[in-house]
Parts: structure tokens; C-alpha cells; sequence
């Protein structure tokens, strides 16, 4: 069997890393050896704010989670970790992951200098669904960049939503319901001192340049919109 089984996106800073890691191992040994582990450092307000978490802290909590978690699955031998934000003493993995030394690991970036770390570590990249294509082909020549000669477009995954439609009446009623969901996801995501209608980052929907950027993104359309569209992904290197 082939298929890969994936998460995205597990945020660290949400997770017990010794606990994340057991899991990812277990799910990682039952499957195979399939499992692709999707992970990211958060970014909306109101998942900080629910988890009583500073949202300032969210690069360090992702770097020290994913150092235990990382040691935890390379380790066969008990060890201890004294960091910023977790403590652990004399503690071992069981099962260790199936795949050496770990299940690969996906990272969500969209800002350059987080593309360049997820490059610099080895790590496979995400893209978000909501970016339109011009950005993708730029963010894949800065992982490309940045990857130099160990670079290869298969370590780079690109979401999208899709829907096929029979005519251009249900696209737009397609589109008309994305639209109500995410401007849902958008307002439960701001910040509650942020006035309803006032641009709010907390939620990757609200960074658009453009409004129309969110529908360009979408593979919504006839069989024929949507393999164009597809075609102009594969023109910018997504595989």
C-alpha cells in the first residue's frame, strides 16, 4: 500500500510534545510506516487567547516542542529536558516511529523567514489554500532558494479547496457559501478589541491583498475552469 496518511496542521503549542510524539509514533507503526506529520506555531488570536497562551510566545513554544518531540523519536534511551516551557525527567518513547529517524515532517509557513528555516531544517513546506498563485510561485522560488542543491518539488504541498460544478449558477452558489463560511472563521479569529469590518491579521483569510484573491485561490468551477486553474499551479512548480 502507498497512500500516505497526513495531518495538517497540528499546532505545537497546543500539544503535550511527549504525548504529540507517542501518538504521531503509534499512529506511525499501526499505518505502516505512512504517516507525514503536518505541524505549525499558530497564529490566530482567539486559540491563544482560548488556550490562556501568549501569542508572543508562539515561535519559542514550536521550537522547544519540537526539539523534545524530535529527541523523543531519535532517542532509545531515557533523558531529561529542563526548557522554557516543559520539563520532562527520565522519560523514553514507546513505540518508537516506524520511520527513521521520524516520520517526515510538514511545515506550515507562509512568511519568508519561516520558509527559509522549514528549508534550512529539511523540512517539507505547506502552503495555505487561500494564497493565490502569483504567491505560490514566489514562496516556491524562496524554499528553492533557500533549499539550494537538496531541493525537490515533491517536498512541497499546496492545499486548495475544490468544488466541481455543472454550471455557472452553482459556482457562484458554491462561492457565495465559501464566502459566509470563512468571513465565520475570519470573526471568530479577530480579536475582541478589534471593531467588526477593521482588518484584522488574526486569521490568514483577513492578509488577503485583494478580495478577490480568495475566490482566485479556490478550485471552484467546470471540470475545464478547474484544470486550468491547476495547470497554472503546475506552471509555477507544484507538483
Amino acid at each position: 500500500m502507498r497512500l500516505r496518511l497526513g495531518t495538517a496542521v497540528m499546532v505545537l503549542a497546543w500539544h503535550n510534545p511527549m504525548l504529540l510524539a507517542e501518538q504521531a509514533a503509534t499512529i506511525d507503526v499501526l499505518s505502516g510506516g505512512r504517516l507525514d506529520l503536518g505541524i505549525g506555531r499558530g497564529y490566530r488570536h482567539n486559540e491563544f487567547h482560548g488556550f490562556a497562551i501568549d501569542a508572543a510566545e508562539a515561535e519559542a513554544r514550536f521550537a522547544e516542542s519540537l526539539d523534545v518531540m524530535t529527541r523523543a523519536w531519535m532517542s532509545r534511551e531515557r533523558f531529561s529536558h529542563h526548557g522554557r516551557f516543559w520539563h520532562f525527567d527520565d522519560v523514553i518513547l514507546e513505540p518508537s516511529p516506524l520511520q527513521s529517524p521520524h516520520p517526515p515532517l510538514w511545515v506550515s509557513a507562509g512568511r519568508d523567514a519561516s520558509i527559509r528555516a522549514a528549508a534550512a531544517n529539511n523540512h517539507r513546506l505547506l502552503l495555505d489554500q487561500f494564497t493565490p498563485t502569483e504567491t505560490i510561485a514566489a514562496r516556491i522560488a524562496i524554499c528553492r532558494e533557500a533549499s539550494d542543491a537538496r531541493f525537490d518539488p515533491a517536498m512541497i504541498a499546496v492545499a486548495r479547496d475544490v468544488y466541481i460544478a455543472d454550471s455557472e449558477t452553482e459556482t457562484r452558489d458554491a462561492l457565495n457559501r465559501r464566502a459566509i463560511g470563512h468571513q465565520r472563521m475570519i470573526d471568530a479569529a479577530r480579536s475582541p478589541h478589534t471593531p467588526l469590518g477593521q482588518r484584522d491579521g488574526s486569521h490568514i483569510l483577513a492578509l488577503a491583498d485583494r478580495p478577490e484573491a480568495r475566490t482566485e485561490a479556490a478550485l471552484y468551477g467546470s471540470p475545464e475552469q478547474v484544470a486550468a486553474k491547476l495547470q497554472a499551479l503546475q506552471a509555477v512548480g507544484v507538483t
